[in-house]
């Protein structure tokens, strides 16, 4: 029996976080560059979307390019965000109903790929299905340091004394405000940590590994990964008997 039969399709994630890593690793095994890699992870990123929606998913963020990456090889970054520019299929996006959204460090992206994101943004903002977000230039340390200085700000300006700051304040001052925390996160390609993101969000996100590299996971991946989700215990602090 596949996966997609033993989900439970009125228990889907609301919001899925995706870590999309073994891109390199892929094209080393195949012989080839890194690029290679990143373009059949980007064909992966249009069928994952795809079916996301389709499953109900509401929101899909998926970790793109990091302010780490910037330390790459500057062949990499290049090809990287020339890539960007060529991959986003916006009649995929319309097709499905599916609205664009990036978050991070805008202000280090090329003039031409901002161009080529709003156009994006602008364009399938009036869809009302689920939220696509890349996070690019992002991390989890420069979200709350933004964030800090927000917050900071507000209260410079009199704007918000700092007994009504909150947990939910900081939410509010995060570039993901618009958006649930995931329930569910997976990371692809073996390693088992969260590389900076959105550590504030995933204070309970359930986690799943899996081995299987970023181009080469498909529908029955994703439907395992919930399938898993779905048959943990999610206690938030409490016991199994006060749920």
């Amino acid at each position: 029996m596949q996966y997609l039969e033993k989900i439970d399709k009125s228990r889907i994630p609301v919001h899925i976080a995706i870590i999309m890593d073994g891109n390199g690793r892929w094209a080393k095994e195949k012989g080839q560059a890194r690029t290679f890699g990143h373009q059949a992870g980007a064909e992966t990123v249009h069928i994952i979307a795809e079916e996301a929606a389709n499953l109900g998913v509401k929101f899909l963020t998926l970790y793109t390019f990091s302010t780490e990456n910037w330390n790459r090889p500057a062949d990499e970054v290049a090809a990287l965000m020339s890539l960007l520019i060529d991959s986003i299929e916006e009649e995929t996006f319309m097709k499905n109903n599916i609205s664009f959204r990036i978050i991070g460090d805008n202000s280090r992206l090329p003039q031409a790929v901002m161009e080529r994101l709003n156009k994006c943004i602008e364009r399938t903002s009036r869809n009302t299905g689920m939220c696509l977000t890349l996070a690019l230039s992002y991390s989890s340390r420069w979200e709350l340091t933004q964030a800090v200085k927000n917050i900071a700000t507000k209260v410079k300006n009199n704007e918000l004394s700092v007994d009504d700051i909150y947990d939910i304040t900081i939410d509010e001052n995060l570039a993901t405000s618009y958006m649930p925390d995931p329930e569910l996160l997976i990371r692809t390609g073996g390693e088992l940590r969260l590389s900076n993101y959105l550590l504030w969000q995933c204070a309970y996100t359930e986690l799943y590994f899996c081995d299987t590299f970023w181009p080469d996971f498909r529908e029955e991946e994703f439907h395992k990964a919930i399938y898993n989700y779905q048959n943990r215990e999610r206690r938030f602090g409490k016991t199994s008997e006060q749920l």
